[in-house]
């Protein structure tokens, strides 16, 4: 057996011994497959056994998530649309083990990650394995096919990278979600992260550096990356949005739908940094 394959093992009965509800809620999950009998995106459910176990420990011990609205989310094809924020994406993270704990079902939720992380090595296969997909329009447009639930940053770079003085001010939004959600007639379902911004508070972001390293940003945080602070996730899910409409409608028509989208999720935002006690506990 390949180096690769034992380790892959090695974890996964490390995960399952020391998070016994794992193994039982992944033997309910069934990846979607090609006619070669594959995921077709990379997935790998005994790869997410080995890697999910450390999320977990994460999501109830570090970041001690707390949820509210998750009996909101629908049953079947669905858009998650959360702000971006704390220079890595644990936020991502967390929402998807929030779904793959607490929803029945349990499900795998797919984040559609940035055009340029394939080019980076170990991280891509990574990526893949656990289910997440580069997001072009035509790779969404299949898993909604399928059924299955998307997670989409509007934001972006913009909502990850951004300064602490910016935080919890959402950033542009781009429109192709909405243009996916009119083409396939598929909910949104806004979800506000409070938290992430004080992970990894970033106080300056050296572009020159960023360009020399061909990365989106390069961050100055009191922080040691990849190693985030304590901070206290709180995740909001909102009511189903639905829109109608044709994805080649006037781009005044999709901005005003746009626009909805962003404003009840930053009204989420701000009620969540009002409700809050502290920012680490």
């Amino acid at each position: 057996m390949p180096l690769s394959e034992r380790l892959v093992s090695a974890l996964r009965g490390w995960t399952l011994s020391m998070e016994p509800e794992v193994g039982e809620r992944l033997s309910r999950l069934a990846a979607a497959q090609n006619e070669f009998g594959v995921d077709p995106f990379g997935l790998n459910l005994d790869f997410t056994v080995a890697a999910i176990a450390p999320l977990v420990w994460l999501y109830k011990h570090y970041f001690r998530v707390e949820v509210e609205g998750l009996d909101r989310v629908p049953e079947g094809r669905l858009l998650l649309i959360a702000n971006h924020s704390g220079q890595l994406p644990f936020d991502g993270a967390m929402i998807g083990v929030a779904l793959f704990l607490h929803t029945e079902p349990p499900r795998v939720v797919r984040s559609m990650v940035e055009k340029w992380v394939p080019a980076l090595p170990f991280v891509s296969t990574i990526f893949a394995r656990a289910g997440q997909v580069v997001g072009t329009p035509e790779n969404c447009r299949r898993l909604l096919a399928a059924g299955e639930t998307i997670l989409v940053f509007p934001e972006g770079v913009r909502g990850i990278s951004k300064l602490y003085r910016d935080r919890y001010q959402l950033q542009e939004f781009g429109h192709g979600f909405m243009r996916l959600a009119l083409e396939t007639d598929t909910p949104i379902v806004p979800v506000a992260v409070v938290g992430a911004e004080e992970q990894a508070p970033a106080f300056f972001n050296v572009k020159p550096l960023a360009d020399l390293f061909r990365m989106p940003a390069f961050p100055i945080t009191p922080t040691i990356l990849p190693l985030p602070l304590p901070a206290k996730y709180h995740l909001r899910f909102g009511e189903p949005m639905r829109f109608v409409g044709r994805p080649d409608d006037e781009e005044e028509d999709l901005e005003r739908k746009v626009k909805a989208v962003k404003a009840e999720l930053q009204g989420m935002i701000h009620a969540g940094v009002q409700a809050r006690r502290h920012a680490y506990w």
